[in-house]
């Protein structure tokens, strides 16, 4: 039997005998009897095993090791200990040994740092155990959101010929034996006969079906060649990208807004165990501060105007703000704390934006926005998409990017195009505003970073 299934009718199994799977995670062995602390990663908590010397196998049994993996046949009682529940065990069966250089002994807590090391085995710690569900929690939350929303989840490509963020910050992919070549690559005779490389967003393709579908969602990892080691960057990650049609940029800060909440409280009611962990023992205050988003008003306001309460602000800033500049973390920081709750800031300069976001009549911004959390500086990103064929077309000449590849795209702005929006969010960086694991390398289960790429 499964500890969730166990736990969340433990009246029902009262008394009665059951079997139940998993690992040790410690045993505390006496003369006469002893304490399994067990746990099968079905749920956070754990399961107090009582067993003595009535065993035919005792005295085995109290030699078991840390990490090992049992069958065991019991009781279920009330405990008077501390727990609620034990199981009184009447047949320890070793399905799986465990030798004594296990990395994860009992001893000292082990570092993230080392943990990162064993990626393999960190899952098995308490910390890691939550981490995992909630995002596994999490991404179901996000499915639900948009399904219920009569959204439909579209594949796009991963492997794509184009930049879509026009940043050029694209991992190759070829079949070319590239150490072999001298001079000129020729990638006619690549595999796709053109240069490809892995996608940096779904963003584009995700728009031809925003135009058939009117609502759609991606949901998919995405990668950036990246030379940065900061806590909130990874070359690989997962992005959560919807495109509406006939939605403007103030429908779009709707539906984040609603986005983020109905998720954020998802997971607040459907891992509470997880929460209160984290809670207790990575971020005091997780919940409350997660409680009261789902309850904020998020503030709306534009770009210059954050400018103008920086520049006034009584603080003596590190980086200095400016306006057609983009904002610091610092700034990101002082003004979430101004409004005291999430701040959407919109209609940024056009220089500092990419090229497929709607031009305003001003001439110097575009319709994009930013959300910013309090504790976590931007969470998300988004726009409305520049649907005129003609200034899409001179501003990408503008930027001197090479569209020749790109008809495709254009033609949607051609053959019944519309005014359409959209955002992307960074699915570990959500993580790390609801776990408060503040390492993004510590929030995905195998982390792709500059010179690391294990397992």
């Amino acid at each position: 039997m499964d500890l969730i299934k166990l736990f969340k009718d433990a009246k029902k199994h009262l008394n009665k005998e059951i079997t139940v799977e998993g690992w040790i995670r410690s045993n505390r062995d006496q003369k006469e009897f002893g304490f399994l602390d067990f746990s099968d990663g079905t749920t956070q908590e754990h399961l107090q095993i009582v067993y003595d010397n009535k065993l035919s196998n005792f005295n085995e049994v109290s030699k078991y090791a840390l990490g090992s993996a049992i069958e065991v046949t019991g009781t279920f009682v009330e405990s008077s200990g501390s727990q609620d529940y034990e199981l009184k065990a009447n047949k320890v069966i070793l399905l799986g040994d465990c030798p004594s250089d296990y990395p994860l002994q009992a001893k000292g807590r082990p570092t993230r740092e080392f943990l990162r090391d064993i990626a393999y085995l960190r899952p098995r710690t308490n910390l890691f155990q939550a981490v995992f569900r909630v995002r596994s929690v999490a991404a179901y939350a996000i499915h639900k959101y948009f399904q219920e929303n009569g959204y439909v989840y579209a594949h796009t490509p991963i492997i794509t010929a184009n930049d879509g963020e026009g940043a050029g910050q694209m991992f190759q992919v070829t079949t070319l034996p590239l150490d072999k070549i001298k001079g000129e690559v020729d990638y006619s005779k690549d595999f796709y006969g053109k240069k490809v490389g892995l996608a940096v967003t779904g963003q584009l393709e995700g728009e031809t079906f925003a135009l058939a579908y009117k609502k759609i969602y991606t949901f998919g990892p995405t990668f950036r060649a990246e030379n940065s080691n900061t806590k909130t960057h990874a070359s690989e990650f997962w992005m959560i990208e919807p495109e509406i049609a006939f939605c403007d940029l103030e429908q779009d800060m709707d539906i984040m807004e609603d986005m983020l909440k109905t998720v954020v409280k998802y997971v607040l009611d459907n891992c509470p165990k997880e929460m209160e962990f984290f809670d207790k023992f990575v971020e005091k205050g997780l919940i409350e501060k997660l409680t009261k988003l789902v309850n904020s008003k998020f503030t709306r306001i534009d770009h210059k105007d954050v400018i103008t309460i920086l520049k006034n602000a009584d603080v003596k800033w590190e980086f200095t703000p400016e306006y057609g500049e983009d904002i610091a973390k610092e700034h990101e920081k002082y003004i979430t704390e101004y409004f005291n709750g999430p701040v959407f800031i919109k209609n940024w300069p056009k220089d500092i934006k990419a090229f497929y976001m709607k031009q305003n009549e001003d001439g110097e911004t575009v319709a994009a926005v930013d959300l910013e959390v309090p504790g976590a500086g931007e969470l998300c990103g988004g726009s409305q998409r520049e649907e005129n064929y003609d200034k899409l077309v001179n501003r990408m000449n503008e930027l001197g990017m090479d569209y020749s590849t790109m008809d495709w795209y254009l033609n949607l702005r051609k053959y019944g195009g519309c005014v359409h929006s959209g955002f992307g969010m960074g699915f570990e960086r959500l993580l790390i505003y609801l776990t408060g694991v503040d390492n993004i390398r510590d929030v995905i289960p195998y982390p792709r970073t500059p010179n690391n790429c294990e397992y």
